[in-house]
């Protein structure tokens, strides 16, 4: 597990593109047969990937933790990016498709993650934060989310947003975690931008073809950056700063956040006039 502290946005004007990069970006996290993880200290949110093979691979307790369990004291989203597979909690099965969500509740000992075809694996995107209490470890499949649909093709935005662990959705006590998706022609996503000081947020693109790329936007509205960024790459975003994306095409993005709240109206919009 990587650590990645927090950069106060009078520190982030200075930086070139690859201190840029070094600090809000995260390449890797998807190796056949092995478990990746981030820590990052906005909020204490981490994130990973996982991809079994002909083995399991179990939930390891890292020693930065300082706990007994990786879930001693937190929360845990799975979601499912690649073929079937199977989240083992416990002693419980829960089978997931392509784009089912597993909730996992604090105080769980054991997860252990597999796939069902060592040839087609599973390709597990997890999103973890600390929890006060445990609520109920749950599955959502795609069509059991919350489908929100936003933009319009002459803005190139039109987007469908699935929301999965939300305060509609299912509970937690902080982590927040969908998924959106741009509709062929679309290439915007979350603009005009927002930032939302009492929320801290990850994005994850993928279903970026190799000859695609996607410019993600950050930085206090004012003061703006960019970072490129190829298939299955996550970008951290500060509190401070907005997060918005335009590809070369049409693609995906998970996001997760954890913070003060998990209302998805909480956000304070930046006028156009005001993005330099």
């Amino acid at each position: 597990m990587h650590t990645r502290y927090g950069v106060h946005f009078d520190h982030f004007k200075t930086f070139t593109t690859d201190q840029t990069r070094d600090e809000f970006l995260a390449k890797g996290l998807f190796k056949a047969g092995a478990i990746k993880f981030v820590y990052s200290h906005y909020d204490r949110f981490i994130f990973g990937g996982v991809i079994p093979t002909s083995e399991g691979i179990s939930l390891p307790n890292d020693e930065d933790l300082r706990a007994d369990f990786f879930l001693q004291r937190r929360e845990l989203g799975i979601l499912n990016l690649g073929a079937a597979g199977k989240v083992h909690v416990d002693g419980e099965v829960y089978a997931l498709a392509h784009f089912d969500c597993l909730y996992v509740s604090r105080g769980t000992e054991s997860v252990t993650f597999t796939s069902d075809s060592p040839t087609e694996p599973a390709k597990f995107y997890l999103n973890s934060a600390p929890a006060h209490r445990a609520y109920p470890t749950t599955k959502a499949t795609q069509a059991e989310a919350n489908r929100v649909d936003l933009g319009d093709q002459e803005h190139a935005n039109k987007r469908v947003l699935f929301q999965y662990i939300h305060e509609d959705g299912i509970q937690s006590c902080q982590l927040v975690m969908g998924f959106t998706e741009l509709l062929p022609g679309n290439i915007w996503n979350t603009f005009p931008p927002h930032t939302h000081e009492r929320r801290m947020e990850v994005y994850l693109y993928f279903d970026i073809t190799d000859d695609e790329l996607v410019m993600h936007f950050m930085g206090k509205p004012d003061e703006t950056r960019h970072i490129a960024v190829r298939n299955f790459e996550a970008v951290i975003s500060p509190p401070w700063s907005i997060h918005s994306g335009a590809g070369t095409s049409a693609y995906r993005f998970v996001w997760g956040m954890a913070g003060e709240n998990q209302a998805f109206t909480d956000m304070d919009a930046a006028s156009l006039d005001s993005v330099r």
